[in-house]
């Protein structure tokens, strides 16, 4: 069964994933590809490292693949992506929590030191100072825009339980924030 690869292109996600779990062996593919791009992003956001990123993008393919047909069409099939992707770094995290942060100089090399990118960094490493399940919230609904509800049900927690969470999230981060600033001030100054 076969849909061919004009009509994978005009299918919507649920047709894909329909189509995936009645056997059409490049529907999934086309899903895939069609939000590769937001689900590394989320990835990124939400791991340690590069790797950590890749490894847990790919647990979470594996695991939407295998459980699609369980798939209960009560949400998005995006937001379904998601927070499969978002559960796999959480997990990713949960396994790795004894391992230190590596240094972001080693992660992202940069020999051009702007402005903007050290306040990049600065967000990460302070992203990466959170506890994970604030840090999820906090990257979901302040970075890429999702609703409360929505990052609710890609979390499979209370509404409430995210707003707690991201409120928690963004005073640690203007604390964190505020003392980087206040630590790097004085190199600003004196260069």
């Amino acid at each position: 069964m076969g849909f061919g690869r004009q009509l994978h292109q005009q299918a919507s996600d649920a047709e894909l994933l329909a189509a995936h779990v009645a056997g059409d062996r490049y529907a999934f593919e086309e899903l895939f590809y069609r939000h590769h791009r937001q689900l590394h992003r989320l990835a990124r956001l939400t791991s340690r490292s590069p790797e950590d990123a890749e490894d847990a993008l790919q647990d979470a393919m594996v695991s939407a693949h295998r459980s699609a047909g369980s798939f209960r069409h009560d949400a998005a099939v995006s937001s379904w992506l998601h927070r499969i992707v978002v559960n796999a770094c959480l997990d990713r995290l949960r396994r790795n929590k004894a391992h230190l942060t590596t240094a972001l100089d080693d992660v992202y090399p940069v020999a051009d030191r702007t402005a903007q990118v050290d306040t990049a960094i600065a967000v990460h490493r302070a992203l990466m100072r959170l506890p994970v399940e604030q840090r999820a919230a906090v990257v979901a609904v302040d970075m890429h825009g999702y609703s409360v509800a929505d990052t609710a049900a890609m979390l499979g927690v209370a509404q409430g339980t995210v707003k707690s969470r991201c409120a928690r999230a963004r005073a640690r981060l203007a604390t964190i924030l505020g003392y980087l600033d206040a630590d790097t001030a004085p190199n600003r100054s004196a260069g």
